[in-house]
């Protein structure tokens, strides 16, 4: 998905001695890279990767200041910067370091969790892992949570269970086949040997690691497990009979059971995730009354931007829940005695992801605030992106966990929460000014145009690292993986002009408002941790702003470039426009490969890896300075 399902033309590379035409066009290049950075190639810059050395390493001091009062309510997140490996088996791949876990734990994080496969983990009866391997997974997860507990950490596990099989595990196995999918079928839950052996898994990872804090199940993802994971159960003998809600409530009830059989205290939440909206009171209506339900808070709010209709799904900071469908799901809950949990992306999410964080404070403090007057038991702070230690997550644990007060307003709320999470990071000087920051983002964010495939397809993730091109590619963009120059894919139903000017509204925003905290900030008395904190700060809405910026120019391109297309001349006024975009887009990624080269943060998203290094940006200035060439 993220290549696009296509494979480019790549012929086999063959290294041949550089010719001398060669070699004086590679001086040439060297001297427009001087010329357009002058010594901060030969600066000395942070090596990449820096940040998990520093956050590995145990903090000379707090952040909050403060001890934080225990509370079982959980608000867990994923690594900001674990590797998609297989962290149980390869220690180096460590996602959880201590020094790290002590960050999180300052902030009112109590919680973060990891991918699990059951067969990988427990015995299965059918499946022939090595036991070696489980029995080393088992003593590394539970060497993982004895460490964590020391920080007041739990460690939850995902449960996407069962896994689909190869069509030839059935040929001995008929009984055991579910709904078919290509060349895989899904283990049919009907089967009460499948149960028995889900059911006992689940057992023997909770025996083996008696501390563990508990799982989470999402039961109808983008895999195929059971047989109404994809809506397709009718294809099934067995759960075609059955209702989809009882299959798939069912399936969380064996997970129950398995934890109940090893008497273990872990937790199940049971998340909503992929559920058709018609199924949900019924399955709701089924589970355990002692699991927990999850539901991501924004989902399907409905909003405009720049006069169009959208609704959000997930992972969007811009649009502040809860939504209809999560309050619905909730109330359900709670009407069977059930706890409830709000899936939120507090640090940052498709939106933008690039960066550590969305530095819209104010926004995530209003979400969080107005879970807390909704009586939400607990916040999963995002999924694999959002786990840096911010003041992102800082708000939102520090107002979900504060006493109930019906007499404090969600607006009262949201401002003393900043006020104290803006004055413990960069201290009283410069508080306020960072706070009256944290707004003009939050509004300027607020115009981001939220849709499904936009936040997947659009290059806000690359910013200036997109090359440009003179004549159409044909590509399509791919999911979070290369924009090309597919405008129609990245706008989705927003059309060019309104995507532009979207774009260039947040750009606004967040340069005015940089500008204007420097100035507030310039002459404030700060101790150098507090300046230092400021520094970043300013690297990561610097950042996002270029990021928006670059987007924008990116877009009026493409579009302009299809206008020379459609005319037997290009006006004059076309063309000028077209380099103005490219001078701008020239000094966009001078400046992000002058951040980058400073803060590795940027650039940076865990399962994505690095979307760029600054060798892409220089490629990108040599880029652009070969178009003007084209449009002189």
């Amino acid at each position: 998905l993220k290549l696009g399902s296509l494979k480019p033309r790549c012929p086999t590379l063959r290294y041949v001695r550089p010719s001398e035409s060669a070699a004086k066009r590679a001086g040439e290049i060297a001297a427009v890279i001087k010329s357009e950075l002058p010594g901060t190639v030969t600066k000395k810059s942070q090596p990449l990767f820096s940040f998990v050395s520093d956050l590995s390493t145990r903090p000379a001091q707090k952040t909050s200041g403060q001890l934080r009062p225990k509370s079982a309510a959980p608000r867990f997140c994923y690594s900001y910067f674990a590797l998609y490996g297989d962290p149980l088996l390869e220690t180096e791949l460590d996602p959880y370091p201590e020094g790290y876990l002590e960050r999180l734990a300052d902030l009112g994080v109590n919680g973060v969790w990891l991918q699990a496969v059951l067969h990988k983990l427990a015995p299965f009866p059918w499946l022939t892992e090595n036991e070696a391997d489980r029995a080393k997974r088992l003593r590394n997860l539970r060497s993982l949570v004895q460490r964590a507990a020391r920080h007041g950490i739990g460690i939850y596990l995902y449960l996407n269970e069962p896994r689909a099989m190869p069509q030839s595990f059935f040929d001995t196995r008929p009984q055991m086949k579910g709904v078919s999918e290509g060349d895989y079928a899904a283990l049919c839950t009907g089967d009460p040997k499948v149960q028995k052996a889900l059911a006992d898994a689940v057992a023997h990872i909770c025996a083996a690691v008696p501390q563990l804090a508990g799982f989470f199940t999402i039961s109808g993802s983008e895999n195929l497990t059971n047989c109404w994971s994809h809506n397709n159960g009718a294809q099934c003998p067995r759960c075609g009979k059955r209702l989809p809600a009882e299959v798939i409530a069912e399936i969380n009830t064996v997970f129950h059971n398995g934890i109940q059989q090893a008497k273990s205290k872990a937790d199940l939440l049971v998340w909503d995730w992929g559920w058709r909206d018609e199924w949900a009171a019924e399955i709701i209506q089924r589970l355990p009354a002692s699991v927990a339900l999850m539901s991501v808070s924004e989902w399907s709010i409905p909003i405009q931007r720049g006069g169009i209709d959208s609704v959000v799904g997930e992972y969007s900071i811009s649009t502040i829940g809860p939504g209809p469908r999560a309050t619905r799901h909730w109330a359900l809950a709670r009407q069977r005695g059930m706890r409830t949990i709000a899936k939120i992306q507090a640090g940052n999410t498709w939106e933008l992801s690039a960066t550590p964080y969305i530095p819209a404070l104010e926004n995530v403090a209003r979400h969080a605030a107005r879970l807390q007057h909704a009586g939400v038991d607990g916040l999963m702070l995002g999924w694999t992106l959002g786990g840096y230690p911010s003041p992102n997550l800082q708000t939102a644990c520090d107002i979900i966990t504060a006493r109930r007060d019906e007499n404090v307003s969600i607006e009262e709320k949201v401002e003393r929460t900043l006020k104290k999470v803006a004055t413990e990071r960069f201290g009283a000087a410069s508080a306020p000014a960072v706070v009256r920051a944290w707004k003009s983002f939050s509004q300027a964010f607020s115009e981001f145009p939220f849709d499904g495939g936009l936040v997947y397809n659009a290059p806000m993730q690359f910013g200036p690292s997109n090359l440009l091109w003179a004549e159409p590619t044909g590509y399509r963009a791919t999911m979070i993986g290369f924009p090309y120059d597919d405008l129609d894919g990245w706008r989705q139903k927003y059309p060019p002009q309104v995507f532009i000017d979207q774009f260039t509204k947040m750009a606004d925003g967040f340069d005015a408002a940089i500008e204007t905290l420097k100035r507030d900030t310039a002459s404030a008395k700060s101790t150098s941790a507090h300046e230092t904190a400021l520094e970043q700060e300013l690297s990561v809405a610097s950042a996002a702003a270029i990021h928006f910026r670059s987007t924008a120019n990116q877009a009026r391109f493409v579009h302009l470039r299809g206008q020379i297309k459609n005319s037997k001349t290009a006006s004059n006024q076309v063309v000028q426009e077209l380099r103005s975009i490219l001078l701008s887009e020239i000094s966009l990624a001078r400046r992000l490969f002058e951040i980058q080269q400073r803060d590795s943060r940027i650039g940076f998203e865990a399962s994505n890896q690095y979307y760029y290094v600054p060798q892409d940006l220089l490629e990108k200035i040599l880029n652009c300075k070969s178009l003007l060439d084209s449009f002189a």
